[in-house]
This record gives structure tokens, C-alpha cells and sequence, in this order.
């Protein structure tokens, strides 16, 4: 079972999608000015995972999908990342590097499975 993970950082708050063994799968797109805009962005991101079609923009030629949806492109480094798109286009998620394209597809499918039951992590109060 999945987890979204709050963090509090000097400027607000940021999230991160871990999968059941720990690992960090995706993470929110911005820092958020309050608790409440990041769990939106949470809500957002299950929401939206759940029935996002992958657009792979590595591909001559690749079918342009609608929002919401998952793209898989190449950075600036030559590494297959995909981030997550909302119905309005914006981006709400984003993975990190891979090496290969079959492993950043795995990223893809691992965060639609991941969200379906995931928990909320939210930072311990500061005393």
C-alpha cells in the first residue's frame, strides 16, 4: 500500500508518493503555501492517476493524449521521466530519472496502483 508523505519545509509544504517498500515513486510539483493546498493536491493527483492514458513523448510521431495523463519524455541528462498531468493540463507530479524507458513505464503503472489505497502522512506538529 502506497503513501503520500507531507513535508514541511521553511517556505510551506511539499509531498512525496512512496510505494510499499519505501521507495519514493513521484512528488508533488510545487510547494504549497498551506496544509490544506497540498492535500488538495493529493486529492488531485489520486484522483487524476486512476484514469490517466500514457502519452509517450519519446516515440516519432506519438498519439497526443487528453488530460489527464501521464507523459514520458527524455531530460536534459538522456533519463526517461514521466510527470502527471490534471485534467487542466497542469503538471501535479513528476518521478525521477530512469534509465531506461521500461522502468519509467513500471514508475507509471506502480503510482496508478499505489494511489488507489493510499494513506496520508502528514508532518508532526512543531512543539
Amino acid at each position: 500500500m502506497g503513501k503520500f508523505v507531507i513535508k514541511q519545509t521553511k517556505t510551506g509544504y511539499t509531498f512525496s508518493l512512496k510505494a510499499g517498500n519505501g521507495e519514493v515513486i513521484a512528488t508533488g510539483g510545487e510547494v504549497f503555501s498551506t496544509l490544506a493546498s497540498c492535500k488538495n493536491s493529493i486529492e488531485s493527483v489520486i484522483k487524476n492517476a486512476q484514469v490517466a492514458n500514457v502519452e509517450d513523448q519519446t516515440v516519432e510521431g506519438y498519439t497526443v493524449e487528453k488530460h489527464p495523463k501521464f507523459e514520458i519524455y527524455l531530460d536534459k541528462k538522456g533519463e526517461y521521466r514521466f510527470r502527471l498531468k490534471a485534467r487542466n493540463g497542469e503538471p501535479i507530479a513528476a518521478s525521477e530519472g530512469y534509465a531506461a524507458k521500461p522502468s519509467c513505464k513500471n514508475g507509471v503503472e506502480s503510482v496508478k496502483r499505489n494511489v488507489v489505497d493510499a494513506t496520508i502522512v502528514e508532518p508532526e506538529p512543531e512543539a
